[in-house]
């Protein structure tokens, strides 16, 4: 054995060892890691914070933000936003309760309602490729042009008969199976089919390909403006999905539905691992950054803080997750 080999192999095993950790060393970890120490803190607290019922409050509440957070950080992935998904969450909302109203079938209506969310990613989508127009820009005016859609279809009145299937479209949003809210089981599913998608086909190469450098993705061969489009249609798509589910959830929808949670959706996203310059994120941390966000929500108001606080809690943790990724950054530079 030469002189120098059995250092070179601990040299070996320590690097190997470190790069496992490493594999575990994201955001999404750390945000998991403090969601258990805050879970652990308010349920010494307040009492009422680790009890079943509001346990699967918890649940369901954050299943709805998760859900749109999942496709919101497949846009974010792509170095793009969309601020415009509350919209779509109402429109989709609105949509399924005017078909349904008027007699249509819950196919009818929820098919209504995923295909008006479709045809708006749609249209995002393409006018960010086609005309090289700012995501913030397109999607913002996406935000205002579907909340006065709603308005219009609505004549700012509340919804709350859905026709013939009304008892069928109220067990969407508002069952349980296994112990478990069925809009909770739904973000498991599409978190399950994103992360598959993201990790093991060519599209989600594509995806995270198209947020590191565009201009590399085009040149190697990526379909740059069809892998974008479908992005911000999924996106839309789970927002309708979410906001169907909640419209059922709670037994009536109005033009108002979903307003403000744009930014609880990014905040999720961001505070999960997704990177504002793109090329960052995953499922589980969409999923995780939307729960802690919840935890936080529901745990202020146990402990009777005023609410109108929530939102300086949600920035605070918003800065702390883009600080922590920017030193992260410059300690794998050097």
């Amino acid at each position: 054995m030469k002189s120098g080999q059995p250092f070179s192999n601990f040299d070996n095993v320590k690097e190997t060892r470190f790069g496992y950790l490493r594999k575990y060393n994201t955001q999404a970890t750390w945000v998991t890691f403090a969601l258990f120490i805050m879970f652990v803190i308010l349920s010494i607290a307040s009492e009422p914070f680790a009890s079943p019922a509001n346990i699967s409050n918890i649940a369901r509440n954050f299943a709805f933000i998760g859900i749109v957070a999942l496709g919101q950080t497949l846009v974010i992935i792509t170095a793009g936003i969309d601020l415009s998904v509350g919209s779509v969450m109402a429109l989709a909302g609105i949509t399924t309760g005017v078909l349904m109203g008027a007699g249509y079938s819950i196919w009818v209506g929820v098919g209504g309602g995923i295909a008006i969310s479709l045809l708006f990613g749609f249209c995002s989508g393409y006018l960010i490729t086609r005309f090289k127009i700012s995501p913030f820009i397109v999607t913002l005016g996406g935000l205002s042009i579907g909340r006065s859609l709603t308005m219009a279809a609505t004549e700012g009145r509340p919804l709350w008969e859905f026709g013939p299937d009304t008892e069928l479209f109220f067990t969407l949003g508002g069952s349980e199976f296994l112990g478990l809210a069925s809009p909770v089981w739904v973000m498991i599913v599409l978190g399950l089919i994103m992360g598959a998608m993201l990790k093991y086909t060519a599209w989600g190469k594509h995806v995270f390909a198209l947020g590191s450098n565009e201009h590399a993705a085009e040149l190697t061969g990526v379909p740059t403006h069809r892998v974008k489009i479908s992005v911000y249609m999924i996106g839309a798509l789970f927002a309708g999905i979410s906001g169907i589910l909640l419209t059922s959830f709670l037994s009536s929808v109005t033009a108002n539905l979903a307003e403000g949670y744009e930014l609880r959706v990014i905040a999720s996203s961001v505070i999960g691992g997704a990177n504002l310059m793109g090329g960052q994120g995953g499922a589980y941390g969409a999923i995780i950054g939307a729960l802690l966000i919840e935890v936080i929500r529901n745990g202020l108001l146990l402990l009777g803080v005023n609410p109108y606080w929530q939102g300086t809690f949600v920035g605070m943790f918003i800065i702390l997750a883009v600080l922590l990724e920017r030193a992260k950054g410059k300690k794998e530079a050097h």
